[in-house]
């Protein structure tokens, strides 16, 4: 399977965008405007924050889904073992607390960064899923999502492996995300795998100043299908790689509570039915 790599300053990017999300659910983008020495003063941040216990001050309530995940919170849906991670929540009404209690310029410079990254890309969806001249949308994906409360960014670790973790537990078992679009940056060190149409697995790790952007549940519920969400997973590494830590950086375009996705479902329906099936609530 090849995942498009799209140049977003060529004229054709969104038409090649749509196709490779419709034809694999992901693609990869370059020219986008995130810096790469951004990226990587977030990270090594958040490194001394997961390496801290001040991270335990900030630990979640189920009800609000926002600060930290201890080890071994979430499993993939259908799975009954823990993924082997920990990880924070941070949505657009955390900026002061943030501002406090950890880096007051990286992480909220790359969380706006990406949901703007995002919402073009989104309006690139819409001008390009039109079929016989019909969106395929009840609404277009810009507005659905435009200053949404409820896009998240997910700072993730990873720890080393060690003796004690569970037989069978992985880093982050195949599943696919719930949202409209996903952005991921690149992670500081690889394990992204994506599940191919005949049932092969492949890599989708990419270079420093690259972007892998995904389509998530929502897009394929909102679209009737149009679109695909492809299941994805990080596996454990081998070797010298099982002794670092990785850390990732993803934000997960989200519409507002009360979009309408289709007939069965509203954003947040779906989005509490899934958080369910995850264990985080």
């Amino acid at each position: 399977m090849k995942i498009e790599k799209i140049d977003l300053k060529s004229s054709d990017a969104p038409k090649k965008l749509v196709s490779s999300l419709r034809e694999t659910g992901f693609a990869i983008i370059t020219n986008h405007g995130v810096r790469s020495e951004a990226l990587d003063r977030v990270y090594a941040s958040w490194a001394n924050y997961f390496s801290s216990e001040e991270k335990f001050k900030d630990t979640f309530a189920a009800d609000r889904q926002e600060g930290y995940y201890p080890m071994k919170t979430e499993n993939a849906k259908g799975y009954d073992k823990k993924d082997l991670k920990e990880f924070f929540h941070l949505y657009p009404h955390m900026s002061l607390m943030l501002k406090k209690r950890h880096d007051p310029k990286g992480t909220w410079h790359i969380y706006d960064k990406l949901n703007d990254l995002g919402l073009d890309l989104l309006e690139m969806i819409d001008g390009h899923s039109f079929v016989d001249g019909k969106s395929r949308f009840s609404q277009p994906l810009h507005s659905m999502a435009m200053n949404s409360s409820q896009t998240l960014l997910r700072i993730l670790h990873y720890p080393p492996l060690g003796p004690d973790d569970e037989d069978g537990a992985v880093r982050a078992a195949a599943h696919e995300d719930i949202n409209l679009i996903t952005l991921l940056p690149a992670a500081t060190y690889p394990g992204l795998q994506v599940l191919g149409p005949n049932g092969e697995w492949f890599m989708a790790d990419t270079d420093p100043n690259s972007i892998i952007v995904n389509s998530g549940d929502m897009l394929q519920e909102a679209s009737g299908g149009y679109f695909k969400s492809t299941t994805h997973r990080v596996i454990n590494p081998i070797g010298e790689g099982a002794t670092i830590s990785r850390y990732s950086m993803p934000i997960f375009i989200h519409p507002y509570p009360n979009v309408r996705l289709s007939e069965k479902y509203t954003a947040g329906e779906y989005l509490d039915e899934r958080l369910r099936e995850l264990g985080l609530k």
